[in-house]
């Protein structure tokens, strides 16, 4: 397998962390079923991130799950661009 961190799920973490920042040459390498396995684990990841509720006054914690949300949605809208482009 050749994910980043070892797993698919922990990929997604760091994706959602900001410790790997991903580009299409990210998936490049990456055979088909990797790619479907890693894009079940980020959309499994955001619901995670989505689920959290920080307080409403907590302005740093709501920021910090943005962000997390931000980077898991640009990274699976990139994928999938990158999935269809290779059915192509």
């Amino acid at each position: 397998m050749s994910f980043m961190g070892g797993s698919a799920y922990a990929m997604a973490s760091q994706i959602a962390e900001g410790f790997l920042m991903v580009t299409e040459r990210t998936f490049s390498r990456m055979p088909a079923p990797e790619l479907a396995l890693l894009a079940q684990e980020l959309d499994k990841r955001l619901r995670e991130v989505r689920s959290e509720q920080p307080d409403l006054e907590d302005t740093q914690a709501l920021q910090k799950r943005n962000r997390r949300i931000m980077r898991l949605n640009s990274a699976n809208s990139m994928l999938g661009f990158h999935r269809s482009k290779r059915k192509r």
